[in-house]
């Protein structure tokens, strides 16, 4: 039997021409049909792809006065579903410093006015937010505030006050302790990050740190921004500038403006910065680099400063102690294109945003008249579309209350969203056949007492 099954079948010479023939052409016509059918339908994806529509089943739209972006489902849920704690300043010893210094004398006012602003602002949106819950064992994150920048800017705290400061603050959350400080979440809006916090690789390698910096300071060897667990956010641009109607400045139409790229900034005794300057006594005509005064009677007041910033095509980003600039920020509400100079930025909400539509990025090692001939050569159409593109995501960058469909608040609690675990664990958490969490004295966690041991 097993001789017949495996014998090849033998057809005629007449049928097998036949059949041959005609199988070929049906085949031939169907391959051709098939491959005529799937470019249309690839072509018709593609393009659906790249519309600014895209269906909802992979995007969560939500549109703004000033324009719209969509948020990928995959990887963020359907729709906003978080619960943040917020500690309150009274419930731990030591948090008042943290936020208004030693003799409690700085105020929040004080502190949300300028570049660091972010810290105040965010602390005060979730107090007021829809995601807030007043139930640690239901929080899915907890919100440490500080305003440790401002405090220490102000001569509230000294580096070491700081430094001890914080760490007989988390000693006295139990919950920080539980998970390692994974769901915990810190605000450092400065370019040092982390780094005002001097030991924060050994008590904070795991929380989750909102910064502007992606990158190490010029000072120091090691980065506290961390891709997989932190998020860069955008810096405080002048609410003068973000708020909607009449602002502070108005965009001028490109044949108005009269520089061809600008850099306002203090020099700071950086090569790069050193270089744009020298470039501006070079080419007075095409970029404007004037000398800044940040004090005295030639102060530069917030009006002119943004009118100096308008009166260019493109506005230039340049690294300075560390990797961001809030130039970067700015420059979309004077419509003016961003050219970041600074080769290890890091930019806040890819997953949403394109920058090449809406921004330049040039090498640093590259300062020089090459730089102004690339620019000149760029087509004024070309510069209104980038623009246009800008205007639409720069909603992104104003730190408006939630009930904005598009804010940086918005944003970024879509990315803490992705932050959030079912499981958490730390060194110092152990658990049983029953479910219960112990620590290494085989204490249930309900009966764990601050101060408890940090890692």
């Amino acid at each position: 039997m097993g001789s017949l099954t495996n014998k090849p079948r033998i057809l005629g010479p007449h049928h097998n021409s036949h059949c041959t023939r005609t199988h070929q052409i049906g085949a031939l016509a169907l391959v051709a049909a098939t491959f005529f059918l799937t470019r249309l339908f690839d072509q018709s994806s593609l393009n659906s792809c790249h519309s600014s529509a895209v269906g909802s089943q992979d995007l969560l739209r939500f549109t703004g006065t000033v324009g719209s972006v969509s948020w990928p489902h995959r990887g963020y849920g359907p729709q906003l579903s978080l619960k943040i704690y917020v500690y309150d300043e009274r419930e731990i010893d030591g948090l008042r410093p943290l936020l208004y210094g030693r003799d409690g004398k700085i105020s929040a006012d004080a502190c949300v006015k300028g570049q660091w602003g972010t810290q105040v602002k965010i602390h005060r949106m979730l107090l007021q937010s829809r995601f807030r819950t007043r139930k640690k064992e239901e929080a899915d994150l907890f919100f440490v505030p500080t305003y440790v920048k401002c405090v220490r800017m102000m001569g509230g705290l000294s580096d070491k006050e700081i430094n001890q400061t914080y760490v007989k603050v988390l000693s006295q959350m139990p919950y920080f302790r539980l998970s390692g400080g994974r769901n915990h979440i810190f605000v450092f809006p400065s370019g040092a990050g982390a780094s005002l916090f001097r030991s924060w690789a050994t008590y904070l390698n795991r929380s989750i740190i909102l910064t502007p910096e992606g990158d190490r300071t010029d000072k120091r060897d090691t980065s506290a921004f961390n891709t997989w667990k932190d998020i860069i956010i955008p810096g405080n641009v002048d609410d003068g500038m973000t708020t909607h109607g009449d602002t502070l400045v108005q965009p001028l139409p490109l044949s108005k403006r009269k520089y061809l790229a600008n850099f306002l900034g203090r020099a700071q005794g950086k090569i790069g910065r050193l270089q744009l300057v020298e470039l501006a006594k070079q080419y007075p005509d095409k970029l404007e680099s004037p000398d800044l005064k940040f004090s005295g009677p030639d102060k530069l007041g917030r009006r002119q400063y943004f009118e100096h910033l308008c009166n260019a095509k493109f506005c230039l980003a340049p690294r300075g102690e560390s990797s961001w600039t809030l130039r970067f920020y700015e420059s979309f509400f004077v419509e003016c294109v961003p050219v970041i100079i600074s080769d290890y930025t890091e930019l806040p909400f890819q997953n949403v945003i394109d920058y090449t539509q809406i921004s330049i990025k040039w090498p640093w090692n590259r300062i020089g008249p090459e730089l102004l001939e690339y620019l000149e050569s760029i087509p004024d159409k070309d510069i209104e579309r980038m623009i246009a593109y800008g205007r639409q995501v720069r909603c992104l960058w104003v730190y408006a209350p939630e009930s904005e469909p598009c804010s940086a608040f918005n944003g970024i609690m879509w990315e803490l969203q992705r932050k959030v675990r079912q499981f958490h664990q730390s060194p110092e958490t152990f658990w049983l056949h029953n479910g219960s969490v112990v620590n290494r004295n085989l204490e249930e966690f309900s009966h764990w007492k601050p101060p408890l041991p940090l890692p």
